[in-house]
């Protein structure tokens, strides 16, 4: 009898595991998708392209202009090779809404209706400052701008504006946001973080992925679109600075400092991932299978679509030197885990020796069928397989005048006050002024890259209707009382950091004739590689004209924009006021303008420590021996000759004063939380905004710990005489580290919690594991 039920529990078993399969893929319309595919169409899905392939041109890397799909191009890779993706613009430049709809819908009615199982085309865009390629779009000031106004808030407002823009172009996949932590100032994409603190960066990741996707993450309408955290992992911290370079990090330090981004948006509900373009300890991330498939798909739960960035598999060959040839590098990166690769010219070679791989077994179909249904899900959560993507209703963009709103407010927010001797700002009424310096008139520069075209050089035929900070602060203090002399200007041609002299003697003596004088220095656009530098200083030729302008006793204000901290100690030191700017975008010259005048009142708080020398580039949770400061004068770091200006600095127009720290507890357990409050009081005499920001201090550890952690902030605004109460709770996680084991504990011990100039400690009871 026994053995009779046995066998019956085996069939049934068996039984079971046949039919549930079925069962599942005949109620799953992806699994039902993925069983009608053949071997090239699961391969062609995998493969993105470049828009200006599939373009009328003298050849694939170029387009005519007007830009025009060319039928034949276009059918050759959606029919004949069944690619699933297309990414970027034609030609590096923006397009006009109409231009994006006529492009979008035949791309689109050419994968559904022209292809066997109709499977649209995906099509991705990075948007990660607005809507980068639609010329209608709203500019906001970018990630570094963003990180500076410490308010998630309104990033998810801004975030949520570029994906309306974005969707109203036909577009529904944004590579974006940069979750990549900005920890060292050389490198050319520190503009594209929001700044070197793990907290911050993870903070305002989710605000974007919210921005982009929504709080539900459902991004099947006209006004949100798939997000995609950007560069999977340890991107922004190569040994020499330079883009695309090699990074030595250690495990600790990758989970400490560069994964609680990462594991943040995709907690949030991030689509997409892009892998980091270099390389980790010698190995390249695009064939690391340990970072790919064990820490982000196994550990960190990652279901979404893996993405390469720009010919990241061809590198491998070429650059990397881990494969000997394309085949090679092909079978090494997608059994590492790579779902979707960005080709992104050569895709007919790509596809046949993928195709070739799968069917020789090197490249396993259960790799394949993985990558494809991450790549279909993604399809579908878009709304593509139900409806086409450009709609009859698309792109009425109703409120581009409440978006440029939004985006004047988030350059307001972000502008940081860093100097301010006597009181200088606000300028005075009638105040003759001379703007001078190469970021003076120019919108370029106040958008930097990735605005209009890659590297922003296209950005000035886009705005002529913007104001400059030229433009803006003659329409606030009058036409007549504001001049203009460059002294140095950009070249437009050849290396984008190479400036001229266009006038430094006629700016110095116009200079004789004003008030004051506005010296805006900083960089020109760029982006990515050729934004590398060897030199964090500010040019020599800037520094010239800055140090004649300062020689002749008139009231100066420096204005820096720019999107890396360039080194300015001697300016700086001389300069009666400093504002940084960052990458303002098209409003940050009527903010700025606003602000000089006192209608706007700084509220911009450094996301990065900004250096005072060349081999002093600190982060401000550095260990205690980095600055050889003692623990208790630790958490005061703005006090090191080190640096120029700590992280989270910045001042106001108002004066705000801090009172009565309470913890709520004096011992806290493993599964307490200990509440923070605090008083703060604005004792000037306008309205201000203030950022709170509560940072804790580990007394010992088995490890040395860092000087100081952000643990949490708040921004807030107070009107004149106004005090409120500012609560935060804090756990023992909040307090956790990756010890020499690589496992996140909280250990037991004394700590101390800081806001602004007031400090309480209190007890962790005991250590635990996370």
């Amino acid at each position: 009898m026994f053995d009779k039920i046995l066998y019956r529990i085996i069939v049934l078993s068996l039984l079971i595991s046949i039919l549930l399969p079925a069962c599942k893929s005949h109620s799953d319309p992806i699994e039902k998708i993925l069983n009608e595919m053949t071997v090239e169409e699961k391969v062609g899905q995998m493969v993105q392209i470049t828009l200006d392939v599939v373009t009328k041109g003298k050849d694939i890397k170029s387009s005519y202009e007007p830009v025009e799909l060319d039928e034949y191009l276009l059918r050759k890779a959606i029919v004949d090779y069944k690619i699933g993706s297309i990414l970027n613009t034609a030609n590096e430049k923006a397009l006009h809404l109409k231009e994006w709809h006529v492009i979008i819908q035949k791309i689109d009615s050419v994968s559904r209706h022209e292809t066997r199982l109709g499977i649209p085309v995906i099509y991705g865009i990075d948007a990660i400052h607005g809507a980068t390629y639609t010329a209608e779009a709203t500019m906001f000031p970018q990630q570094i701008g963003m990180a500076a106004t410490w308010n998630p808030e309104l990033a998810e407002k801004a975030a949520s504006i570029a994906a309306y823009d974005a969707r109203s172009s036909g577009i529904p996949w944004n590579f974006s946001p940069v979750a990549d932590m900005g920890m060292d100032p050389r490198w050319p994409r520190h503009w594209e973080t929001f700044g070197e603190d793990p907290l911050l960066t993870s903070v305002m990741t989710v605000a974007y992925v919210n921005g982009y996707e929504g709080r539900d993450n459902i991004v099947n309408n006209d006004f949100r679109m798939a997000s995609c955290l950007k560069h999977f992992v340890g991107y922004g911290s190569p040994v020499s600075g330079k883009d695309r370079t090699p990074a030595l990090i250690p495990e600790i330090e990758l989970r400490e400092r560069h994964l609680p981004s990462f594991e943040a948006g995709i907690l949030a509900g991030a689509h997409s991932v892009m892998l980091n373009s270099g390389l980790i300890n010698g190995v390249p991330v695009h064939a690391s299978k340990e970072i790919i498939t064990e820490l982000l798909k196994t550990e960190l739960g990652f279901k979404g679509v893996v993405l390469t960035d720009w010919a990241d598999v061809e590198k491998l060959v070429k650059r990397d030197l881990v494969a000997e040839d394309i085949r090679a590098a092909i079978k090494l990166s997608v059994n590492a885990g790579i779902d979707m690769a960005m080709v992104p010219y050569l895709y007919e070679e790509f596809y046949s020796e993928l195709l070739s791989l799968v069917k020789e077994g090197e490249i396993p179909m259960t790799r394949i069928d993985d990558a494809v249904r991450r790549i279909l899900r993604l399809k579908s959560q878009t709304g593509l397989l139900d409806k086409q993507v450009v709609g009859e209703n698309s792109g009425a963009m109703t409120s581009s005048k409440e978006h440029e709103k939004i985006a004047y407010h988030a350059a307001m927010e972000s502008i940081t006050l860093l100097k301010n001797e006597n009181d200088l700002l606000p300028l005075k009424p009638g105040t003759r002024i001379l703007v001078t310096g190469p970021n003076a008139n120019s919108m370029r520069t106040l958008n930097g890259g990735w605005s209009y075209s890659w590297q922003g050089e296209k950005t000035d035929e886009f705005t002529q209707d913007q104001n400059t900070i030229f433009k803006a602060l003659q329409s606030r203090f009058g036409e007549s009382r504001v001049s203009l002399v460059e002294g140095v200007s950009y070249h437009h041609e050849g290396q984008f950091f190479e400036d001229y002299d266009s006038g430094i003697d006629k700016a110095v003596a116009k200079a004789n004739d004003v008030d004051v004088v506005i010296l805006c220095l900083g960089e020109n656009s760029y982006c990515e590689k050729p934004g590398d530098i060897h030199d964090l200083r500010i040019s020599p030729l800037q520094e010239k004209l800055a140090m004649r302008i300062l020689s002749l006793g008139k009231p100066v204000v420096l204005v820096l924009n720019q999107g890396r901290p360039g080194l300015i100690t001697g300016i700086a030191e001389k300069s009666d006021a400093i504002i940084y700017t960052y990458l303002p975008g098209n409003q940050g010259g009527n903010a700025l303008a606003d602000i000089l005048k006192g209608d706007g009142n700084p509220s911009g708080k450094l996301p990065f420590t900004y250096p005072r020398y060349t081999n002093s580039l600190l982060n401000y949770y550095h260990k205690p021996s980095e600055a050889d400061i003692g623990l208790m004068d630790a958490y005061d770091f703005k006090e090191s000759a080190d640096i120029l200006f700590p992280f989270g600095f910045g001042l106001s127009y108002t004066t705000f004063i801090y009172d009565n720290l309470i913890l709520d507890k004096e011992i806290l357990g493993m599964r307490d939380t200990i509440t923070i409050s605090v008083d703060v009081s604005n004792t000037g005499n306008r309205v201000g905004k203030e950022v709170v920001q509560l940072y804790s201090m580990d007394h010992f550890a088995s490890i040395t710990p860092d000087v100081k952690r952000l643990r949490a902030f708040k921004k807030i605004e107070l009107a004149p005489a106004e005090t409120r109460t500012i609560s935060f709770k804090i756990s023992a996680k909040d307090l956790s580290f990756i010890n020499s084991q690589n496992k996140r504990i909280a250990e037991k011990g004394k700590f101390t919690i800081m806001v602004n100039n007031l400090n309480k400690e209190f007890t962790l009871s005991e250590s635990v594991f996370f």
